[in-house]
């Protein structure tokens, strides 16, 4: 006996086909419904289903002016369903925070282990980064990022319990890595940094054991699109890296040509996968870097690496077989994965109209200060409510610059010092009346024309897109680690807070401090309507004598101390200068401590010139290195 066709016998009693369909149809959008429901609950959005879904919400988020990255992504590249290992069907939902009244779990709690880390785990991939407490401000950046973009598959390594209890308060997973580290932050290049180092390649010769895909971050770098989607493009690659070049081999988003890559290996962006080869590749690392404290985790990652590079993999993906022969490397493009000079500096992805995956502050200077006051500029740093409302106020200016200084002439150590040295002059005085009315100076945009590093050069590097002039960073000129630093008051007077020169643009400031405001215009003093006066016209603008004096400052303004903004429209004569010559000593002996250096010129050792914030006070003064070592000092 033979099996009837059930609809074809069906179909004929029409009533009954009818009902039967809709219940079949109904009960496919019910399940439907619930299965959407469930991933979208797990993710926070449908960016986890496939890599096509993420494209698309991706694409979504972008102004209509700026292309995608996207364009190399095809139907055939969607992550596929991970089969090596269990995942977490629910990642417990971060910034969420213990209830109140609860304890903190045992130490022993955090610690690292598979299913710690299973617990965070989305599509067999989960991005880390670690540090301690000295770097909160940046971790709390860093996972804000990534939430922001949807990317909860997150941990955070604890190097020390005040971060590891700071952050559970706040509802960041994270694990403890032992290392009792100090709390403070440890500089650059000193034994502790370099211990910190170790720490990163045990970290990753711990995780990948677990079958998980690592997306290993350091701290001092922000997300600003989610990078899973680019790196699932790859996926035949064990290890994909970013780079210091600083010269672009592409100008779309394919990985960067290794043939031509030539600068290091750097370590603060890469991703791995579980591979034989890159867990070789770990292990052989680690134990580089325990036999010897003196390497830098950096150097010996490169020489590693580079002990074998080459042939290509094949024509199309840009990977490379490195290290062993057998481990399959990608090299992640510098003008979308960004270093602190293709980002900051040259700004790559503005120029080829790309979207950026990542800023990593390298190539900069004054410290983590530096690094923080980078991303401030930028405008991709959290920062607390406070910082955006100073107690006694803003002063801010409208910087007067020739367009002779911008553009005249060559591009060279004279011409870009005339340029800097002629807005210190502006700053300089915009610094003495914001000590004196105990404001907030916001600083100018600064102007360069030529780029600054730590080798002599002959201006910008070549290959770069490095415009002239540009928009520098203020740690170019000024030593922002110095400007932030306490220094006693009977010595160098009362700290003069500072801002960046994209404050007014952050969209974290607030509606009060940007409604309270008054336009300052200079005058010249008997002309008419220029008069010491706190009187403003209607349209809230005060007229104010040029060269006023210290008591004229503090007299007029005294009347406006409730206004959040004071905005000068020029800096030039504004200041006739400290009636009190104790204040005046002390304000300078500040002042010569602020600006640094510009580094350097070729075929001369030093090759550095100081910079002199007092450049104007000294006839003859000219912009060359110091002659014999008996010069080579700041200028006090």
């Amino acid at each position: 006996m033979g099996w009837g066709n059930p609809f074809k016998e069906v179909a004929n009693s029409k009533p009954l086909f009818l009902a039967i369909y809709a219940t079949v149809i109904f009960g496919i959008l019910v399940s439907s419904f619930y299965v959407l429901s469930a991933v979208f609950s797990s993710s926070g959005s449908f960016s986890s289903v496939t890599l096509s879904t993420s494209a698309a919400s991706d694409a979504g988020r972008l102004p209509l002016d700026r292309p995608s990255n996207d364009s190399h992504i095809k139907e055939a590249d969607a992550v596929p369903e991970p089969t090596s290992q269990p995942q977490s069907k629910l990642l417990k939902p971060i910034w969420e925070v213990p209830p109140p009244g609860s304890k903190i779990p045992h130490l022993k709690s955090f610690k690292l282990t598979k299913e710690l880390v299973q617990q965070r785990v989305k599509n067999n991939v989960v991005v880390v980064t670690f540090g301690n407490f000295a770097f909160m401000d940046f971790i709390l950046t860093w996972v804000k990022h990534l939430t922001d973009l949807g990317v909860d598959n997150l941990l955070v390594g604890a190097m020390d319990t005040k971060l590891l209890e700071a952050l559970y308060w706040k509802g960041i997973p994270v694990f403890d890595m032992g290392s009792h580290m100090s709390t403070i932050d440890v500089g650059w290049g000193s034994p502790t940094f370099h211990k910190m180092g170790r720490e990163k390649v045990i970290l990753i010769d711990s995780i990948l054991p677990f079958g998980f895909e690592l997306l290993m971050c350091d701290t001092d770098m922000v997300w600003l699109k989610d990078p899973l989607p680019y790196l699932a493009r790859f996926p035949e690659a064990d290890v994909l890296t970013s780079t210091d070049q600083v010269a672009p081999t592409v100008f779309d988003d394919r990985l960067d040509v290794w043939q031509q890559t030539g600068a290091a290996y750097n370590i603060g962006i890469f991703h791995w996968r579980p591979t034989d080869s890159s867990k070789k590749l770990a292990k052989e690392w680690k134990e580089m870097l325990l036999a010897d404290e003196t390497i830098w985790d950096q150097n010996g990652f490169n020489e590693i690496i580079r002990r074998q590079l080459g042939p290509s993999v094949d024509e199309d993906s840009g990977l490379v077989y490195a290290y062993d022969g057998n481990l399959k490397l990608g090299l992640l493009p510098v003008s979308i994965f960004c270093s602190g000079h293709t980002y900051f500096i040259q700004a790559i992805y503005e120029q080829l109209k790309l979207e950026p995956y990542a800023v990593h502050t390298t190539f900069q200077y004054a410290g983590t200060e530096g690094k923080r006051h980078r991303l401030r500029e930028a405008k991709v740093f959290y920062d607390p409510p406070e910082y955006y409302d100073s107690p006694g106020g803003f002063l801010i200016f409208k910087p007067s610059i020739p367009k002779s200084l911008l553009l005249d002439g060559k591009h060279n150590v004279e011409s870009h010092f005339t340029l800097v040295n002629y807005q210190i002059k502006q700053i300089r005085t915009a610094l003495a009346i914001a000590s004196l009315l105990n404001r907030t100076l916001v600083m100018p945009p600064l102007w360069c024309r030529l780029d600054r590093l730590w080798f002599g050069h002959p201006g910008v590097l070549v290959g770069t897109l490095t415009r002239q002039p540009f928009i520098c960073p203020l740690d170019h000129v000024f030593e922002v680690n110095v400007m932030l630093r306490e220094f006693p008051e009977e010595e160098m007077g009362p700290k003069i807070n500072f801002r960046e020169y994209s404050f007014f643009e952050n969209p974290l400031l607030p509606q009060k401090v940007k409604e309270s405001w008054l336009d300052v215009h200079l005058c010249q003093e008997g002309s008419q309507g220029c008069q010491v006066s706190n009187a403003t016209s209607r349209a809230g603008v005060l007229k104010f004598p040029k060269r006023s004096t210290e008591e004229t400052f503090k007299t007029i303004f005294s009347s406006f101390m409730d206004v959040k903004v004071i905005h000068f429209s020029s800096m030039q004569d504004a200041f006739l200068g400290f009636t009190d010559k104790k204040w005046e000593e002390k304000f300078r002996n500040r002042m010569k401590r602020y600006v640094g250096i510009w580094c350097c010129v070729e075929d001369h050792t030093p090759g550095h010139i100081y910079y002199d914030m007092y450049w104007d006070e000294k006839p003859g003064w000219k912009p060359i290195p110091p002659q014999t070592p008996q010069e080579d000092h700041p200028p006090w």
